[in-house]
């Protein structure tokens, strides 16, 4: 069963990867690239890495979910759904990434497989985040907070108002708001009327 998942993964990973030089909207791509590394990580997921499997899904949902929504909101075209193209060479584009596709595949059968050597860990994920980061994940956790915290500050001081100014003093009063174009009905003073 797992070879045939293998095999129909793989196919499905390929063919995925050829519809980003097939469709013709920013959108429709991103998709069919997130599909096409989907695929990937359920091969790793075979191959029993659980721990990069689930890190390359995680990854690559966020990364090309971000990326359609960028590219919704920047594109010229309603949605980045109007035909267009997605490259500007396209023969070479396709000549590149074909002769790349088959220089990996001839790699994977031409070369011969180490042997295993010793037993396996009995905590792989724990061995390869040791081997990955050594004595650095403590700082490397650290730093990752301590953008976090950056991130959120500077979302929270680029804020001219707060999310509650609308309400008044009172949450649970009736939002007028103060500033034109808001969520609620605008109060505009009788000085500012035209």
């Amino acid at each position: 069963m797992q070879t045939v998942l293998a095999w129909g993964f793989g196919v499905l990973a390929v063919v995925c990867a050829l519809l980003v030089f097939r469709l013709d909207s920013m959108a429709r791509v991103t998709f069919a690239l997130l599909a096409s590394f989907l695929f990937v990580a359920f091969e790793v997921l075979l191959l029993g890495l659980n721990y990069l499997g689930v890190v390359l899904v995680l990854m690559t949902v966020m990364e090309m979910v971000i990326m359609a929504v960028f590219m919704v909101m920047y594109m010229m075209n309603p949605a980045g759904l109007v035909p267009m193209a997605m490259y500007h060479n396209r023969a070479g584009a396709m000549a590149v990434s074909v002769g790349t596709f088959c220089l990996l595949a001839a790699g994977t059968l031409l070369v011969d497989w180490p042997e295993r050597v010793g037993r396996p860990v009995s905590d792989p994920t724990a061995e390869l985040g040791a081997e990955l980061m050594s004595s650095q994940m403590p700082t490397m956790m650290t730093l990752g907070m301590v953008l976090f915290a950056a991130i959120l500050a500077t979302v929270t001081l680029s804020m001219p108002r707060g999310r509650y100014d609308r309400f008044g003093g009172s949450p649970r009063g009736r939002p007028t708001d103060p500033v034109p174009g808001g969520l609620g009905p605008t109060t505009v003073s009788p000085g500012e009327r035209r």
